[in-house]
């Protein structure tokens, strides 16, 4: 491959984060996969000195939803271009009343609450049982929360987060219960995509910005009121990834995502 179309850093822009304006992206790029099309073309551009690869996760013009993300070739095509960290930022519902929209998450264990996706790349030939035990990667989530500290950001990092299929969103009786299971934040996108960037062995980190309380309170979730809070959160989690990627470590020293799939093979 073109060395000129090869990152380090690739961002899955979730709702309301379409473009790669943030990262001085000049040029768009087709990657073929086994796995078929990625959502979009991919933008390779730079920040601070950074190469970074930007695809955004429901296609430039939204209009993939949540159930139909082709994640494996999303993430195979970061790694293709030789990527080895992922930000991901998405829009969660908040299932805890401290955890307010507006606010912060930065989820440490996932629940899956997912149906009909492709959750591997090795569906058949190699076998590979991978470790979810800690699905993200813990300098990425540690970097977070620094940074949201320096910005004045309300955070809350090492969150639980429940993923369901969408695209509908949850009953009430499916919001207390996801209370009751230990669950903070409620969402649809993180699974299958951290297990397939471990799988990959990409750091992984979400950014989770609430912009709703869920059904597990008196009010009604709607995606214009969504789209409000949303708004406000895009220029959030666009100063947030301008101040992570100058203090993303060239090395990975520390944690283990590198190493992800010594011991998964069979």
């Amino acid at each position: 491959m073109d060395a000129s179309n090869k990152a380090e850093i690739g961002i899955i822009g979730g709702t309301g984060v379409y473009s790669a304006d943030l990262f001085g992206a000049d040029k768009l790029v087709k990657i073929y996969t086994p796995f078929g099309e990625p959502s979009d073309l991919i933008n390779i551009g730079e920040y601070a000195g950074r190469k970074i690869a930007f695809i955004p996760r429901h296609g430039r013009n939204h209009t993939i939803p949540p159930h139909r993300i082709n994640n494996r070739a999303n993430i195979w095509a970061l790694r293709d271009l030789g990527v080895t960290r992922i930000i991901a930022p998405s829009a969660v519902g908040s299932l805890k009343r401290e955890f307010k929209p507006g606010d912060i998450a930065i989820p440490h264990q996932f629940i899956d609450f997912t149906k009909s996706r492709r959750y591997t790349f090795y569906d058949g030939g190699e076998i590979c049982h991978i470790s979810t035990a800690d699905p993200f990667c813990s300098d990425l989530s540690s970097l977070v929360k620094d940074c949201s500290i320096r910005l004045n950001y309300v955070a809350h990092p090492e969150v639980t987060y429940l993923c369901i299929e969408g695209p509908r969103f949850s009953t009430r009786a499916e919001s207390h219960l996801f209370r009751n299971m230990g669950a903070d934040v409620i969402g649809m996108t993180v699974v299958p995509e951290c297990i397939l960037a471990r799988e990959a062995q990409i750091c992984y980190v979400s950014i989770s910005t609430i912009t709703d309380y869920d059904v597990w309170t008196e009010s009604q979730v709607s995606s214009s009121d969504i789209l409000e809070v949303l708004k406000k959160n895009v220029d959030k989690t666009r100063r947030l990834i301008k101040q992570i990627i100058p203090l993303v470590p060239d090395e990975r020293l520390n944690c283990s995502c590198g190493h992800a799939l010594e011991g998964s093979l069979l």
